[in-house]
């Protein structure tokens, strides 16, 4: 019984099986980062920024930024050795079947699903709000039954316009790969065009004055402000789920991981900068921190184009982690411990088709029907499991002799970088609300069911 669940794919087979090299090897470092900026940089920097700086750092919460992205560089470095070692769809799921076994890598998948199923539902939830407010400026007005989840209470019986965004995009993803980066690169230059905007019309408005005291909390505030803004950076992880359709991944997957984690520190720290700048930052604890700085000043329309802005950012988050979510049910059919229908790739385009349509209507369906306010904080249990797991990997893997393993990106300072990184993902755990505890301890059990039900019996290592 412990060897069957312990069983441990083998790397060699994995990367000359038939439905691997079914992909086409398409993108390169730059759709990569594409793909990570789409996923990370979402509404949390139009709101973070103020509501943080307002309560925990003041205008040091640049230092916040910095700090955070320190913290998931360790994740990110990590992520990078494992991509480039073992380049094939899955993320941290397929790296903990070749590490760990096949028990413990369901665990960290069935952890994964939950940060993209719940970080699409939830995401869709809120650009279904945003987008109704947008509207409404144009004088049309979604009817109050259709505009948000099932609750008679309130009048409103299902979130129509979540539903349809995911449809949408998910329309968009079955497409194929090149035709999908070429819409998410679109989003993304229109997402960081918007975002510029701001920081080039705010910086005439900046009032160095506003920036003193710089450190009004101290290196406490700034502490406590990087454990919240940290969660700004969720999301770079789903970069590592491409590897399988990446041109030498060797080289392009660390680029892609590292390379998204500069860009968005660099973004988020220079709208802290203007935002602090602009309106002293004891009146930014507001819903919309960057849009009140502009009415302010009196800049209705960047107002309005940072609505507009919001809006195409959490189109690109809800795309990404709608990708991110395919691949791994592929990965899990793939491997038997979901139907096989779920890996079939369809001949012309190159992607799990009948996959992409079935986990999206699944995900709809729960984003226009269950309130997911209060499940949001699972996403983040999710990713942060899911990094311990690759951290802990970087070691493992180090020390064992694997067929087929890559020689690609190394960690530096090697063991400390990936010891740090599995203690600091264990730190922002136990951070998180009982609630959340609870919940995903529920998510496992369901998941350890449908592993014992049907994944443990059907897995293609059973078979062997």
């Amino acid at each position: 019984m412990k060897n069957q669940l312990f069983r441990k794919l083998s790397l060699s087979e994995l990367l000359n099986q038939k439905g691997t090299s079914q992909f086409n090897k398409t993108m390169n470092s730059f759709d990569l980062i594409a793909l990570g900026v789409g996923a990370v940089v979402g509404t949390g920097i139009f709101i973070l920024p103020g509501t943080v700086a307002a309560v925990h750092a003041g205008p040091a919460i640049v230092f916040s930024f910095i700090l955070a992205a320190i913290v998931c560089a360790f994740s990110a470095l990590c992520y990078s050795e494992l991509s480039s070692s073992i380049p094939v769809a899955g993320s941290a799921y397929t790296y903990s079947y070749v590490i760990f076994g096949e028990l413990i890598a369901w665990i960290i998948g069935w952890s994964l699903l939950l940060e993209y199923g719940l970080a699409v539902a939830a995401v869709a939830t809120g650009w279904s709000a945003y987008f109704q407010s947008l509207v409404e400026g144009f004088g049309i007005h979604v009817p109050q039954a259709l505009s948000g989840p099932f609750s008679p209470a309130n009048g409103t019986y299902i979130n129509l316009p979540a539903i349809i965004i995911i449809l949408l995009l998910a329309s968009f993803l079955s497409l194929g790969m090149k035709e999908s980066n070429r819409l998410n690169k679109i989003m993304v230059f229109i997402k960081l065009g918007i975002i510029l905007l701001f920081i080039l019309v705010g910086m005439f408005y900046v009032k160095p004055d506003n920036w003193q005291p710089f450190m009004p909390f101290g290196f406490g505030g700034i502490l406590s402000g990087a454990a919240l803004v940290i969660f700004a950076y969720l999301g770079f992880d789903a970069v590592s789920s491409a590897a399988e359709e990446v041109k030498n991944p060797q080289r392009n997957m660390p680029i892609g991981i590292i390379g998204t984690l500069v860009i968005c520190t660099i973004l988020y720290v220079a709208v802290s900068l203007v935002l602090t700048g602009m309106v002293p930052y004891t009146e930014l604890n507001v819903g919309n921190p960057v849009a009140y700085a502009m009415e302010m000043k009196n800049l209705d329309w960047v107002f309005g184009v940072i609505s507009l802005g919001a809006v195409i950012s959490m189109m690109t988050v809800i795309f990404v982690m709608l990708y991110g979510g395919t691949r791994l049910v592929y990965s899990f059919a793939r491997d038997g411990m979901l139907p096989k229908v779920l890996s079939e790739i369809h001949p012309r385009r190159k992607i799990p088709l009948k996959n992409t349509w079935i986990y999206a209507i699944f995900v709809s369906l729960f984003a226009g029907f269950i309130p997911i306010d209060k499940l949001a904080e699972l996403v983040n249990i999710g990713t942060l499991i899911a990094f311990a797991a690759v951290s802990i990997g970087v070691i493992f893997i180090r020390k064992m002799k694997i067929d087929g393993l890559k020689e690609g990106f190394k960690v530096p300072l090697f063991p400390i970088v990936p010891i740090l990184s599995c203690l600091l993902c264990i730190f922002m755990i136990v951070q998180l609300s009982t609630f959340t505890m609870f919940t995903c301890l529920i998510w496992m059990i369901i998941g350890l069911l449908v592993y014992f039900v049907y994944g443990r019996t059907h897995s293609v290592l059973n078979k062997k």
